[in-house]
């Protein structure tokens, strides 16, 4: 039965490691969430998506490659990149938009001029918040559409029926502004203007339709270790067998059993009956006991014995040979009145006066046991 339950134990150890060490020969297809309509984070483009989506816009997301859009004609295509990315467009790409669509990439490589990082752009919907001192000087082909001296933000070059948009920052209209309603309304016309079908590419960041993970292989774990290159499977492998081989040689240990902490029945004691007194209320009798204690030590310290004296005649001793303030002792031995009982504010202040106390008793004499 032991034997059974060891080789279960092995086996499940060896499959663990075989899945780990596939998850990371794998190739990396990593969900890229910055600029993501399904994004919630300050760099993601939920809200504005959500904003379109209540203005009643025909948007939707589009998860799947660049040629299966081909055949959609005429469409609005928005492209978040997650990185900046440089803006060339192929002859491909140019061909289509000639056929009437348009295509707006956010997040252009453009470089760094001297404007300021954050500045307040004029746009027809308002003013537009930008935080990029990247600037792409326009030529007499292009369009500005949002820009200053230093040079564009937004832009437009025509190609045929259609245009291409260009924005050198990625966070236009990102979830970091809804305070600045003006910055989702400039995005929104920039994709209304021609009345297209709007579409948000999620596939460059790594969304995909059903079908298309069906397609490339994402559709089930079988699948997926049936793509994987030799060199995993090599890897899988030689894990199961380090396993095995360990196996044969060494055993695991027993369980070590956990020792329960040791309780002091004494600071238990203290504790508990501290908490009955502090609900009882009964500061009376802390500062009896204590004050008595108090009270013997300090006769130690001065040679009067274990007989506890009258205060009166303790202060007087006190004052004789330690030449302080009877005032000092007067406010911890006669502390009491009659018509109610301290306050915890009272009684911290008594402690402390008696822990001076102390302190000028050990500074002065030696308690005598």
């Amino acid at each position: 039965m032991q034997r059974a339950n060891r080789l279960s134990l092995l086996g499940a150890i060896a499959l663990v490691a075989i899945v780990i060490i596939s998850l990371f020969a794998a190739p990396s297809n990593s969900i890229l969430n910055s600029g993501s309509t399904y994004n919630r984070s300050a760099d993601g483009y939920g809200a504005w998506y959500a904003f379109m989506q209540e203005q009643g816009s025909s948007i939707q997301r589009w998860q799947k490659p660049w040629d299966d859009i081909k055949a959609k004609t005429p469409v609005t295509l928005l492209q978040v990149y997650s990185r900046l990315n440089y803006a060339v467009i192929t002859s491909q790409e140019r061909a289509w938009i000639e056929k009437g669509n348009i295509w707006v990439i956010l997040g252009a490589q453009y470089p760094v001029k001297a404007a300021k990082f954050q500045t307040m752009q004029q746009s027809p919907v308002g003013n537009v918040k930008i935080d990029t001192r990247r600037r792409q000087k326009t030529d007499a082909e292009e369009e500005m559409l949002l820009g200053d001296r230093f040079g564009a933000i937004v832009w437009q070059t025509k190609y045929g029926k259609g245009k291409v948009i260009f924005c050198t920052t990625p966070y236009l209209a990102a979830n970091a502004y809804q305070d600045y309603l003006s910055n989702f309304k400039f995005l929104a016309d920039l994709v209304s203007k021609q009345n297209h079908p709007i579409f948000v590419d999620e596939y460059i960041h790594g969304y995909k339709d059903a079908d298309i993970r069906q397609k490339e292989g994402e559709g089930d774990l079988l699948t997926y270790f049936a793509n994987q290159p030799l060199i995993v499977a090599i890897l899988q492998a030689g894990i199961f067998l380090l396993v095995l081989i360990w196996s044969q040689n060494r055993r695991f240990g027993k369980p070590i059993v956990l020792e329960a902490p040791v309780l002091d029945n004494s600071e238990a004691y203290i504790q508990a009956l501290a908490g009955v007194l502090q609900k009882a209320e009964s500061s009376d009798f802390v500062v009896e006991m204590v004050g008595k204690e108090e009270q013997l030590q300090l006769q130690k310290a001065l040679g009067l014995g274990e007989i506890l004296l009258e205060p009166q005649a303790l202060i007087d001793i006190w004052v004789e040979k330690t030449g302080r303030s009877a005032a000092e002792l007067v406010t911890v031995l006669k502390f009491k009145s009659p018509k109610r009982s301290m306050s915890d504010k009272e009684l911290l202040s008594w402690l402390g006066k008696w822990q001076k106390i102390q302190e000028i008793q050990n500074s002065k004499f030696k308690i005598q046991n």
